[in-house]
């Protein structure tokens, strides 16, 4: 089993237990968003989808300041951010989840998402608003498209 595939399956498990919409995609987004759990946000705060701080934090979940990478007016600039710290990797997607149900009226792309069809309407969709990368749901969906044998046991079931 591949490094890349482990990670999916954990991602993927983690999102299910957590009751986040279409898990094996979220992983994929997950895979995306932490360079396969490698990222320092990752590695240091289980944070997969670079989720930002809120102000108050919510719960009683930690802060950790990073650099971050945003494209803004047309360019990519380097901008630093305080991000949310989890627990673990289901805390965060179940917060992933509750930000998207919690923002679905401001955000619309968001509520289209979670009623999405299939997992390629979801990641389009929530790809819309989530990230400022104007090529995030190309870029998810390639990603499950060639590592879509990782989920082979969770979708036959």
């Amino acid at each position: 089993m591949s490094v890349q595939s482990d990670f999916l399956r954990k991602a993927a498990a983690a999102a299910r237990m957590s009751g986040h919409v279409w898990p094996e995609y979220a992983a994929c987004e997950a895979a995306l968003e932490s360079g396969w759990g490698r990222s320092l946000l990752a590695v240091e705060a289980n944070n997969f989808f670079g989720q930002k701080q809120s102000h108050p934090p919510l719960g009683n979940t930690a802060t950790l300041t990073l650099p971050t990478r945003e494209f803004l007016h047309g360019s990519w600039v380097t901008v630093q951010a305080n991000w949310t710290k989890f627990a673990d990797w289901q805390q965060c997607f179940t917060a992933r989840m509750e930000l998207l149900r919690r923002l679905g009226r401001a955000y619309p792309h968001y509520a289209a998402a979670l009623a999405a069809k299939t997992g390629e309407e979801y990641v389009v969709e929530v790809s819309k608003s989530w990230s400022t990368d104007p090529d995030r749901a190309g870029k998810v969906l390639a990603v499950y498209d060639a590592h879509r044998d990782a989920f082979a046991d969770a979708l036959a079931a």
